[in-house]
């Protein structure tokens, strides 16, 4: 596994609070901190669990490559978040870096052990599950159910809604938010340009990630029921 770390360790956190899992108590506890390198592996589907990670700069991406060699991303990692967490010994899905990016990292056997004399830090535990949980279901519902036009407008405000900036910056690639939303490249593009062209968003930079929601609302209808394809 850290063969495929790119960078030597980093200094150390070492609270749990720190790792964005408060207790009774801000137990010690050990940390490591890498960084990765833009497109690098950090773990590999059905490699053994044996840490949690939390992004402190950067952004993830969760995926498993299907059967006819197209890429499903799962879910976006973003800064603050704690990924890796399993019900089983082995992860179930790949992670990478989508552009480099630095993790903290904990053995997932001392989360287990706080976690069992800890009642605060077992239900924060159960509440990371649950909210992963929420989240592949609405997933699979945006895959499932949506137009594209709606899949697109749901993406962006999930991501306004988790970076909680005036306006959205987004790490990915616009590849990636196709692997994501289940579209072709160039429907996300296409469904991009009209959201611009109908003054919904204005794109702030020349590769087109730093967006301004010019109309919050709209999106939300938008989220609900399908307009005119364009």
């Amino acid at each position: 596994m850290f063969v495929r770390i790119t960078t030597d360790r980093r200094p150390q956190p070492n609270t749990l609070d720190e790792f964005g899992l408060a207790g009774t108590f801000n137990r010690i506890i050990g940390l490591s901190e890498f960084k990765y390198r833009k497109d690098t592996e950090i773990f590999g589907e059905k490699e053994p669990a044996v840490y949690v990670y939390q992004v402190k700069h950067g952004a993830v991406r969760s995926y498993k490559l299907l059967s006819d060699g197209r890429r499903q991303i799962a879910a976006f990692h973003l800064v603050g978040d704690i990924f890796g967490i399993e019900n089983g010994d082995t992860h179930r899905f790949t992670a990478e870096a989508v552009v480099e990016t630095v993790a903290r990292l904990i053995k997932r056997e001392s989360i287990q052990l706080v976690a069992a004399r800890d009642a605060v830090v077992s239900h924060n535990l159960l509440s990371m599950t649950t909210r992963n949980l929420e989240h592949a279901e609405n997933h699979m519902l945006l895959l499932g159910r949506k137009t594209a036009v709606e899949r697109v407008a749901a993406f962006l405000l999930e991501m306004d809604c988790r970076t909680g900036a005036d306006n959205v910056s987004l790490p990915m690639t616009r590849r990636d938010i196709a692997d994501y939303l289940g579209l072709t490249l160039e429907t996300v593009s296409r469904v991009l340009s009209s959201l611009r062209k109908a003054g919904v968003l204005t794109f702030l930079d020349g590769d087109q990630r730093e967006i301004m929601l010019n109309d919050r609302s709209r999106l939300a209808d938008l989220d609900r029921q399908e307009p005119a394809q364009p």
